[in-house]
């Protein structure tokens, strides 16, 4: 098998007394696309700095790409490109500018930063607009520009913090259609996102809360942990018209655990013994479910919460 792109055993960053990240452990594989999720606050970004090397590790160790970030961090940074959640383009500067002064950054010559410029253009469909300054640009075409400078020195791992916060559905597809080519190009990939299709569309996800990183595989072994469906309950999906006054009326039922909305149905977690009759719902449409991601991480959020 390859070595592993990143392999970090019980990492732990803190600052002063405050441990911002509390001995986390993951691995991720050549070309795969890792999605990294939790709060606000919970420690993605900062798990993201200690694997660039950016902020010492006060536990742990950790390698990319073969390196260890807190004595060879500027080998690691010198192989990895790095999307940030805002847009950090120079927005005074064409696109073509900015990927020239990116070049630069990276040590490219001319030759090899013309002819890596025009792969990225064609991969990105970025052509059309060489000549728009970066700050005129849409949210989607932003966030094209912002890869194509990440990639210009061919990085083999690729960190994007919440890379379509922001951006509308189309360009949020055709985003995710461009990383899967790159990873197909066994270019590794760990984003952050808050989106829970987007969390689908991963190889493996890693939940980070307050700290702590919580659960680490493929979306289909987080959804069949235990606790997430426990003993003696079963999820359905609930139809009627009137999914709100439903969900009220539900709520006051102690058979059903959790209820919420998703769309024009009720997700909810229910005693399995139970009849529908005795669940309130003899009356209305209903069909078995699994629990998805968001059930997942509520569910292991709370259950970490309860421990505090």
């Amino acid at each position: 098998m390859p070595p592993l792109t990143i392999d970090a055993r019980g990492v732990t960053v803190r600052f002063g007394k405050f441990t911002a990240v509390n001995n986390a452990s993951l691995t991720v594989a050549p070309g795969e696309v890792f999605g990294l999720l939790g709060p606000n606050g919970s420690g993605k970004t900062t798990l993201i700095r200690g694997l660039c090397g950016l902020v010492p590790l006060a536990g742990g160790t950790a390698t990319v790409l073969g390196h260890d970030v807190n004595t060879e961090s500027e080998r690691v940074r010198a192989q990895i490109g790095y999307m940030s959640q805002k847009f950090s383009l120079y927005e005074d500067l064409t696109t073509r500018e900015n990927m020239d002064f990116y070049a630069g950054i990276y040590g490219l010559t001319a030759k090899q930063a013309m002819d890596r410029e025009d792969e990225l253009i064609a991969l990105t469909g970025m052509g059309p607009y060489m000549d728009q300054y970066a700050g005129r640009l849409s949210g989607g075409w932003k966030q094209r520009l912002a890869l194509l400078c990440a990639l210009l020195h061919r990085p083999r791992l690729i960190f994007l913090d919440e890379p379509t916060a922001g951006i509308d559905p189309v360009a949020r597809r055709d985003l995710w259609n461009l990383l899967f080519r790159l990873s197909a190009e066994g270019i590794s990939l760990v984003v952050t996102t808050h989106y829970m299709d987007e969390a689908e569309r991963c190889a493996r996800v890693g939940y980070i809360y307050m700290a702590n990183l919580l659960a680490v595989g493929t979306p289909r072994e987080l959804k069949e942990m235990p606790g997430v469906t426990p003993p003696g309950t079963r999820w359905l999906e609930i139809y009627d018209l009137n999914t709100a006054g439903l969900l009220e009326k539900l709520r006051k039922i102690p058979a059903i655990q959790q209820a919420t909305i998703f769309g024009q149905s009720i997700h909810a977690l229910v005693e399995k013994d139970r009849s529908l009759a005795e669940l309130g719902l003899e009356n209305v449409k209903v069909v078995d479910a699994e629990p998805s991601l968001e059930d997942v991480f509520v569910t292991i959020s709370r259950a970490q919460a309860a421990k505090i």
